[in-house]
């Protein structure tokens, strides 16, 4: 019997060919559509603006894949979160971030991550899979039931689990069904995507969406950045700032450049002021992140006095900066810190062998 269809992971005109293939109407993969990507339903049965017939039709060669979501964990400061079961037994894990003025979802892209930067604890799981399309976008309707629904959530951040650009594919496709209007309709503007510097890909994610860009630096020469980021030996820091400079964006909107601060390695004031002239003349803003300890690395987190310097000298650069306080630390839900064990890693490049 052939493998049933997991709808969840089409876009419109791809369901729109499914649904005429069964002899149906098109403007039935419109209603599908918005049942799945708008609603979260879980079921055919759930679709009553569908005739009978077509519903007990659908499961026999379709269905709507669905996360099971085994934990959820809240901090003392209201972060939450999830640890969500996938149809393979693997996890994934997400986090919602209530604000005065937004409530914020950090999701993930894959099982793990084959880049191996050395302050995160992903990078330890080393890499199973790719996450799918649908289960990228099942991760906004899972999160969305714990808040009266997905629409509760203002802001995306694709700063989770694995790097979304090694995921190309299904990491596009994601972010167009979240902002079709037929499903979720989520502005661009409202979507920042985290990548430690795929530069093919992140120019051509410039091209083809204009979601917004957060750049992984964490040190401001080579010899450092590579000590912490393998792939900064496949795309320098040179290479990297050119395609910033090159990256296609709407006007008035600034890169922002992620920067953990690690004590006795990259959080000097001298760091700084490399910083400040690496970034001179980009249209940037960085995001300083005091680094968020896991069990097994081998880093410290500066003391507040010594971020508090490195801000100082960098805004005397004239760059915007802001300091990200931790979230969710207490459960282990901070930038740097999401983490599930797992058995399987099929065809797992070790990790930082991008």
């Amino acid at each position: 019997m052939p493998a049933r269809i997991d709808l969840k992971d089409l876009a419109l005109a791809e369901l729109e060919a499914f649904v005429a293939g069964l002899g149906e109407r098109r403007y039935r993969a419109v209603q599908i559509f918005r049942w799945i990507q708008q609603r979260g339903a879980r079921s055919f049965a759930e679709m009553t603006d569908l005739p009978a017939a077509l519903r007990e039709q659908l499961p026999e060669c379709a269905e709507i894949g669905s996360l099971a979501v085994d934990v959820v964990q809240e901090s003392a400061d209201g972060t939450r979160k999830l640890l969500l079961r996938l149809s393979d037994g693997l996890a994934v894990e997400s986090v919602l971030i209530p604000e005065e003025k937004r409530l914020t979802l950090c999701i993930s892209t894959q099982v793990g991550c084959a880049l191996g930067c050395a302050f995160c604890a992903t990078g330890t799981m080393g890499f199973s899979r790719h996450l799918r399309p649908g289960e990228i976008v099942d991760q906004v309707l899972r999160a969305g039931e714990l808040v009266g629904g997905a629409r509760e959530v203002s802001n995306l951040v694709l700063m989770g689990m694995g790097e979304p650009l090694h995921n190309y594919d299904h990491t596009l496709k994601a972010l167009r069904l979240l902002t079709d209007q037929n499903g979720l309709h989520f502005s661009p503007r409202r979507i920042t995507l985290s990548t430690v510097g795929l530069i093919p890909e992140m120019l051509r994610l410039g091209r083809e969406i204009p979601v917004k860009l957060a750049v992984s630096l964490h040190a401001a020469d080579d010899e450092t950045r590579g000590r912490l980021m393998p792939i900064n030996k496949k795309y320098n820091l040179e290479a990297l700032l050119k395609a910033c400079r090159e990256f296609p964006r709407p006007q008035r909107l600034r890169i922002t450049f992620e920067y953990v601060l690690l004590r006795g390695v990259n959080a000097s004031v001298e760091h700084a002021d490399r910083l400040g002239g690496l970034l001179r003349g980009l249209p940037a803003k960085v995001n300083l992140i005091p680094y968020n300890p896991h069990p097994g690395a081998p880093f410290e987190r500066p003391s507040d006095l010594e971020v508090a310097a490195f801000q100082h000298r960098l805004l005397a650069h004239d760059i915007p900066v802001m300091i990200r306080a931790p979230r969710g630390e207490d459960i282990a839900a901070a930038c740097g810190q999401l983490c599930v064990k797992t058995e399987s890693k099929r065809d797992a490049p070790k990790a930082g062998q991008y």
